[in-house]
């Protein structure tokens, strides 16, 4: 499960407060809840260091930095900004590993901008910035150990591709190209600047099957979800629907330049924070 992006490529937005993030995780019991924010606060961190406009090198040694914290907190050593992590990782069994896999995936951002990646690594980078952000949520709401893992992958590959399409442009401006090899070569696109590919009018030939895939994966994840106590998939639910609707709106727009941004009403919001959240 991704956390409400608004910042290119990753998934964590300038401010919880008003995202669709803090509207799904305000209804969490209280060490749910701390739990999920300590989970945020984690990502924007990194995120902030990956996306930052600082020197690759320092960047790079900065998450080094995070994989250590991480690594201290584990062996019972955890640095200051780490502490209040302990209750929450003895609590709801948070894994090592899901916390390096989102630096990791933040790395691959760092040592040069991504452009075009074939769909493997794509693939291996929705992983790492959404999945393995799910893989500790899931643990938080108390899904049990499969199906959590199985949600974790498919919601964050929906959400994930989600963010993608929508920040088409405003991640061009960072010089950065998440749509896949494949499916630029597929399109007739050869070129891999980012600029020249979101004027391409082939472009709705990449995005829409792109689409597709995370519709999917969003059905996928609601099977999941069906199957589950209610309560352990309110949070998860309302930030399913809220990217949904984000993704009709896309498609419903279209993919050919100039491209208006989209944003779900205020109504739509309250419609599935009000039938989710209440149960």
């Amino acid at each position: 499960m991704t956390l409400e992006a608004t910042t290119p490529g990753a998934n964590y937005g300038s401010t919880a407060s008003g995202s669709s993030f803090y509207a799904a995780m305000r209804i969490l019991p209280r060490d749910q809840r701390e739990a999920m924010f300590q989970i945020y606060s984690f990502c924007r961190q990194v995120d902030d260091i990956a996306d930052s406009d600082g020197p690759r090198d320092e960047r790079l040694a900065a998450l080094q930095v995070w994989r250590n914290d991480i690594d201290a907190l584990y062996q019972g050593h955890p640095p200051e900004r780490l502490k209040d992590y302990v209750a929450s990782v003895k609590t709801f069994g948070l894994k090592r590993e899901d916390f390096l896999a989102i630096v990791d995936g933040m790395e691959m951002d760092v040592p040069q901008d991504i452009r075009a990646p074939d769909m493997a690594t794509l693939d291996l980078y929705c992983d790492r910035v959404a999945s393995a952000v799910g893989r500790l949520s899931v643990r938080v709401f108390g899904l049990p150990e499969e199906d959590g893992i199985l949600l974790a992958h498919h919601l964050g590959r929906a959400l994930q591709l989600t963010n993608i399409l929508r920040d088409i442009d405003e991640d061009a401006g960072l010089g950065r190209l998440y749509l896949p090899r494949e499916a630029l070569l597929h399109a007739g696109i050869t070129s891999n600047d980012p600029n020249r590919v979101i004027v391409e009018r082939a472009l709705p030939r990449v995005c829409l099957p792109l689409a597709q895939r995370a519709k999917v994966y969003f059905e996928q994840s609601d099977e999941i979800m069906n199957r589950n106590r209610r309560r352990a998939v309110r949070a998860p639910r309302i930030m399913s629907k809220y990217y949904h609707a984000i993704l009709d709106l896309l498609i419903a727009r279209g993919f050919n330049a100039p491209r208006e941004p989209v944003r779900v009403s205020k109504v739509t919001r309250f419609a599935i924070l009000f039938r989710y959240a209440f149960i």
